[in-house]
């Protein structure tokens, strides 16, 4: 076989992601505070950006009504700038997430980071300092703390004593006369049943700690120590928590009198004060901190119409340094390093603001084309949602889907029907009896509204909904009015039924 070297011109298209196209797309996607903490980082690490002081709130509403004319407002030094310079964009994209230094006097004594955060006690926290003060001593402690770190969020042991003695005991195998075990099967029996007496033990005073049915296998074990800690150990709420805890999660109340022999009216007041009882011991360790929603777009209606402004709370606008401009053009002013230094830094500078610009440009585009499309949402509320999808907005404003996409990630917007997720208005249709199309979030919130206003003593199935939905011109399967009503965290009709 011969092998032959030769020339070939060939030519052929492909997709480059340009340095400058990468600082776009990333910019995008951003919301209003991560937009200001990339910039206050860029102002840190780029001596030729800087604040103007002369923003107020309405800066960002002005600014986008005339955003076609901001190139034009551009210094003609910045043009030519941009026409001349030379600037290594790779470079600069790839150190552009680097988190700044923040410089300070090595020898300044400061508080660290660590010891002025603060955080709310889990309940892990909450058990093992209640462990700490009992009277156990240094074996029971350590089941303790064993136990402790099984449990789940809401307060359940996950595992059960035996695997918990085992853990203990191979624990205790080092340096001991247990030697360095793996397996049950090296430990004499008396040794496993000491150690699963001790576990017992440790469990039972654990379940009386704080709060009440902590620490408790299951449902009915949970629901029984709280019986016991009210004092009522012995009575009919113990006897249908013991032998008729799936009836009651059932409503089957009759099956409860009939078998119990008492009337369906005691059933019913005890069923009532069960319901009192705490179902997860843990829930109020759970509670996590409030997320406030800051809004990066506001839409109001003037007259008829809506407009739309961008939030510019805390966004100033950026600008180059007068005191660099002087430098570079000054040719007494600055040695040609610094000059060169100066035209990397400008050009990071101008491409950071057009940046900016266009995201705010596109942002408003998208918002423009959604109320377009949402267009009664806005006048009526969540029953006018209409199915919308990516596509849709993005043919309107003539842009591809992933900049749609990258616009309505992670950004909200404050509407006269209150604040809400860009994603919020992409929806899949579901047809209606005249061919239509509806929303799947406007039949959600008509399944709410139906089952808000059902008799509680004979509430409505699934199937029922279905009828009633046809009735409004909306076709749907059964289980997908289950599906909807799960993900709106409504029981079945069964265990909504109520009896007096």
């Amino acid at each position: 076989m011969a092998f032959e070297l030769r020339q070939e011109l060939k030519l052929t298209q492909q997709l480059v992601m340009t340095p400058q196209l990468q600082l776009s797309i990333k910019l995008l996607q951003l919301c209003r505070l991560e937009l200001v903490d990339v910039i206050q980082q860029e102002i840190a690490e780029n001596p030729l950006l800087e604040e103007s002081q002369e923003f107020d709130r309405e800066g960002s509403e002005e600014r986008l009504e005339n955003a076609d004319e901001i190139p034009d407002k551009q210094p003609d030094a910045l043009k030519k700038l941009e026409d001349g310079l030379e600037f290594d964009w790779k470079s600069y994209v790839e150190n552009s997430g680097r988190e700044s230094y923040n410089s300070y006097d090595a020898g300044e004594e400061r508080t660290p980071l660590e010891a002025r955060l603060t955080r709310s006690s889990t309940l892990a926290d909450h058990l093992t300092w209640q462990l700490h003060l009992s009277s156990l001593n240094q074996d029971e402690q350590q089941i303790g703390d064993l136990i402790i770190g099984n449990l789940n969020p809401d307060g359940y042991l996950q595992t059960s004593l035996i695997e918990i003695a085992k853990d203990y005991l191979l624990e205790k195998s080092t340096g001991n006369e247990l030697g360095n075990i793996t397996t049950f099967t090296h430990v004499n029996w008396l040794t496993i049943l000491r150690a699963l007496q001790k576990t017992g033990k440790v469990l039972s005073i654990i379940q009386e700690f704080d709060p009440v049915g902590v620490v408790a296998r299951d449902l009915k074990e949970c629901l029984l120590l709280q019986i016991k800690f009210l004092g009522v150990e012995g009575s009919l709420l113990e006897k249908i928590v013991k032998y008729h805890l799936p009836n009651l999660e059932t409503k089957r109340y009759r099956v409860i009198a009939a078998d119990l022999n008492i009337s369906l009216e005691k059933v019913i007041e005890a069923a009532q004060a069960i319901s009192q009882l705490e179902l997860r011991p843990g829930r109020p360790f759970n509670d996590k901190e409030p997320q406030y929603i800051t809004p990066d777009i506001h839409v109001f209606k003037t007259g008829n119409d809506y407009k739309v402004v961008l939030n510019g709370d805390g966004l100033h606008k950026l600008r180059i340094s007068p005191f660099y401009l002087k430098a570079l053009y000054d040719k007494n002013f600055a040695s040609p390093l610094t000059k060169e230094y100066i035209k990397d830094k400008m050009r990071s500078a101008i491409w950071l603001i057009k940046s900016i610009y266009q995201r705010e440009r596109t942002i408003k585009k998208v918002m423009e084309s959604i109320i377009k499309f949402q267009r009664e949402f806005f006048d009526h509320g969540v029953d006018h949602l209409k199915p919308l999808i990516l596509k849709d907005v993005a043919e309107d404003i003539e842009m591809h889907e992933s900049t749609v996409s990258r616009v309505t990630t992670n950004k909200y917007v404050n509407t006269p029907q209150g604040i809400f997720e860009l994603k919020y208005f992409f929806n899949p249709p579901i047809s209606s009896v005249h061919g239509e199309s509806i929303a799947s979030v406007s039949v959600k919130n008509k399944i709410k509204e139906i089952l808000s206003n059902e008799n509680p003593k004979s509430p409505y199935s699934d199937q029922k909904i279905v009828t009633i939905l046809e009735s409004r011109n909306i076709t749907i399967a059964r289980r997908t009015v289950a599906k909807y009503r799960e993900e709106l965290g409504i029981l079945p009709s069964s265990r909504r039924k109520e009896f007096h």
